[in-house]
């Protein structure tokens, strides 16, 4: 899941899951408390909700009310009685209300108050006898600092006198177990803030948490040097992008890591191939050096031939050089190229008649073809070229087996393409080797080629060339038989202004 999307439901989740619990634990604690009033108080409340203060109070005092209505129909005179009003009093002070009887020929004199401190007060403002709105099942408010609910009971003596007997409920008064409400609502809304944030805390925690941890198990080990592992990213959120990126690059570190390895063992084997075949020369020329210091090549024929020969070891070491060299172009991808205009024709016969000088002093049979048209041009490095040829034919000497040697160059027509194709008659090369003759170092036997010398990178160097010329080269052979090198150039072709 996107970290946007976890913020946004843990947004929304902050607001309306406090808002459910606490509309639900107010409606399960005012059901309780309800039940708890109506039980203390005597009332119900026909909804099950709680229908404002004025009735709250109003009902919680009813049952007394009805009572002083009943005793002033049955029996007026004893709300004359001290103790009868005194146990009406006490009766209301358990719903946190008060008694309060005004008599007197003019209504306004206090005849019992339980508070005599404000008593005089409290009945300036009462209503008078007879009135409606305080008698009713409602009451009313009076007071300005301290607000009073007052219902009213009009008594008439036997003897014709008149009181009003009034029950007080300060309406500022919270019944205990509304307080108990409130106190229980705010205690539980903080529960609920807290287990809220809490739960959303571990959620966003967990959910970001976890994959960091992977990440920081992923950079040690990789700062160890162990890059054998995989971080596998599921899903589109922001840490999964995060695992692809950082698995790419840490393939991309393997790959370096290991192009580098191969790097080094190829330069070590390089240098042990260059090692071991400039040994060999060195060896012959530092003999023959000899021969001529102590006096063995007496004759003058004796003398031509051991120069000859250090002549001949000599160039032998000045091509691994120069191969060398080459290699180190190759490997910085700095190879100084020269394109020109070359005319197949002349260009390969002046190849064919240098190689096949070379191929006859080495006693080899040496055929040349071409089938190409006379003026058929390509863009080319004559030096470069020539480097392919004599690489290719380089190696198909260096493994013949047969008395008889043969070596072919062949040119012919590929439609917009010439195709040179030298084959020879050789060992061959097994059809699993084919594909890999063309890699660096690669050697198809090992202890053979060690014996032939060579630093097994001629033909990379050839294949290199030949795609540098925007070409292609392949290789075809069948064992004890002989291999087939094909290498196609695209013609020059003017195109019209």
């Amino acid at each position: 899941m996107k970290l946007r999307t976890r913020l946004i439901i843990s947004f929304g989740a902050v607001i309306l899951i406090p808002l459910l619990l606490f509309g639900t634990m107010i409606t399960v604690f005012s059901r309780i408390q309800i039940r708890a009033i109506e039980q203390t108080y005597g009332i119900s409340f026909p909804n099950g909700l709680f229908s404002g203060s004025a009735m709250i109070l109003s009902r919680t005092v009813e049952e007394s009310v009805r009572g002083i209505e009943k005793t002033a129909q049955e029996d007026p005179d004893s709300l004359l009685s001290y103790q009868t009003l005194q146990e009406i009093d006490e009766e209301l002070e358990k719903k946190h209300s008060f008694l309060l009887v005004r008599s007197g020929s003019d209504g306004s004199e206090v005849y019992y108050c339980s508070r005599a401190d404000d008593a005089e007060q409290i009945a300036d403002q009462l209503p008078p006898f007879g009135d409606e709105a305080a008698a009713g099942s409602t009451g009313v408010f009076i007071g300005e600092e301290k607000q009073l609910l007052v219902r009213q009971v009009d008594v008439t003596f036997t003897d014709g006198s008149r009181a009003s007997v009034f029950v007080l409920s300060p309406s500022g008064i919270l019944l205990p177990e509304m307080r108990a409400l409130l106190v229980e609502a705010f205690a539980f809304t903080i529960l609920i803030l807290i287990i809220t944030a809490v739960f959303l805390s571990i959620w966003i925690y967990t959910g970001i948490n976890a994959p960091i941890g992977k990440l920081r198990d992923a950079t040690r080990r990789i700062a160890d040097g162990d890059l054998d592992f995989s971080l596998e990213a599921e899903g589109e959120s922001e840490i999964s992008y995060l695992f692809r990126d950082f698995e790419a690059m840490r393939k991309k570190l393997k790959e370096s890591e290991e192009t580098k390895e191969r790097y080094d063992r190829e330069n070590r084997e390089l240098i042990s191939n260059i090692s071991h075949d400039l040994k060999t020369p060195i060896t012959t020329v530092k003999g023959y050096v000899e021969g001529i210091m102590d006096g063995v090549a007496d004759t003058p024929e004796k003398m031509d031939r051991y120069i000859k020969t250090i002549y001949s070891k000599a160039c032998d070491m000045e091509r691994l050089v120069n191969e060398l060299t080459f290699y180190s172009k190759i490997d910085t991808n700095r190879i100084p190229y020269t394109f020109h205009k070359i005319n197949v024709a002349e260009y390969f016969e002046d190849c064919a008649e240098e190689v096949g000088m070379e191929m006859e002093e080495k006693g080899i049979r040496f055929s040349y073809s071409n089938t190409v048209d006379p003026s058929v041009v390509v863009i080319a490095d004559a030096e470069q070229m020539k480097r392919v040829i004599n690489n290719i034919i380089g190696n198909s000497v260096k493994y013949m087996d047969k008395p008889d040697k043969h070596i072919q160059l062949r040119i012919r027509d590929a439609g917009d393409f010439i195709q040179v194709e030298i084959e020879d008659n050789g060992k061959g090369i097994a059809v699993k080797d084919l594909p890999s003759i063309f890699d660096r170092f690669y050697r198809t036997d090992a202890s053979r080629s060690s014996a032939q010398g060579g630093s097994g990178i001629g033909l990379s160097i050839v294949r290199k060339i030949v795609e540098d010329h925007g070409g292609r080269i392949w290789a075809s052979s069948t064992l004890g038989r002989g291999t087939t090198m094909t290498f196609v150039l695209r013609k020059y072709q003017e195109v019209p202004a």
